[in-house]
């Protein structure tokens, strides 16, 4: 497995947090399109910020084999940063629709 299609997945599981929070928060919803495109978006961001502390798709990678604990983690940041994508949007939405 190349660092690449960690990527692809850690994106991919960012997008199935945020389309999970629609079904907990309904009022935070997008639609569909929406909540994939925060997902995207909340997951890459966090992975670029909190991947330098050493679970980024190369570390994962790097002795040639998958160490899948830097794998668990960086899906559960990936996963917590589609959420918050989502969450931190709609506050951004209520707040500019009130001014």
């Amino acid at each position: 497995m190349t660092d690449t299609l960690i990527s692809l997945i850690s994106i991919l599981i960012g997008i199935i947090g945020a389309n999970i929070t629609k079904y907990i928060f309904k009022k935070k919803s997008f639609g569909i399109i929406g909540n994939t495109i925060a997902g995207v978006f909340g997951s890459i961001f966090f992975i670029k910020s909190f991947g330098r502390l050493g679970f980024d798709p190369k570390s994962i990678v790097q002795l040639g084999s998958i160490n899948y604990y830097l794998f668990t983690i960086n899906s559960i940041v990936s996963f917590l940063g589609g959420v918050i994508g989502v969450i931190l949007i709609s506050k951004l939405k209520r707040t500019m629709g009130n001014s």
